[in-house]
């Protein structure tokens, strides 16, 4: 092991992702001696530098390999994680995603290409204020934490990246694949809790008309009609 890594591991970061400044309380020293083990460490393969200013170890030096969705966190902290990633977590969708996307709290798209987790989008998305983790659930990945989005808030944020407006359920089942059986799961209070979420009409019209094709599915199977 490396004597980065070492220093690292016996600092309790070893599995964790890390910033410049707790790499420095974990290495003591001068400036000097701090920058050269850096770059050694980074130059042979034992630290991965995940943006500038954040860190983690490579795989050899840590219990399990850092997650995606962890990783998503610590390039923009206070995004979550959403729109097709999150359905795909959630298995709503059939196809392999091989981009992280999130939502992000700012008001810039940006994207982030790294060679050892892959690349990584962030979307702003117009929600109302004191909203934005209405129905986000906070998960364990690896030892690490990350915010993800509920199926149903997952393709709302998709409806109000995309500016979609409602073509019927159809839309849903045969554009995207989503199971039937995953929507005529979606209940009233899965509907409710978005409901003052999003700024835009169109999304809230869209949602609304979701709603009402949901419950009627499920009448029209002899479901629950009152879509409880």
């Amino acid at each position: 092991m490396s004597s980065l890594a070492q220093q690292v591991s016996a600092a309790g970061l070893g599995d964790r992702i890390f910033s410049e400044r707790q790499l420095g309380e974990a290495l003591g020293g001068g400036d000097a001696r701090r920058y050269g083990l850096v770059n050694r460490a980074l130059k042979d393969g034992s630290l991965i530098r995940v943006k500038r200013g954040t860190y983690t170890l490579a795989r050899p030096y840590r219990s399990d390999q850092a997650h995606p969705f962890a990783v998503a966190q610590a390039l923009v902290p206070g995004s979550y994680i959403s729109f097709e990633t999150a359905l795909a977590h959630h298995g709503w969708i059939p196809e392999a995603v091989f981009v992280t996307a999130s939502v992000s709290p700012g008001r810039k798209t940006l994207q982030f290409d790294t060679a050892d987790f892959g690349p990584f989008t962030f979307h702003p998305v117009a929600i109302e204020d004191y909203r934005f983790l209405t129905s986000v659930e906070r998960g364990s990945f690896n030892r690490l934490t990350a915010f993800v989005a509920q199926p149903l808030r997952a393709l709302m944020d998709l409806v109000a990246l995309r500016k979609a407006q409602w073509a019927g359920l159809d839309w849903l089942t045969s554009g995207m694949r989503i199971d039937e059986d995953m929507l005529r799961a979606l209940k009233r209070k899965d509907f409710t809790e978005l409901k003052s979420v999003y700024k835009h009409k169109g999304v809230n019209a869209f949602l609304a008309a979701f709603e009402d094709a949901v419950s009627a599915a499920k009448t029209s199977l002899g479901g629950q009609s009152r879509h409880d």
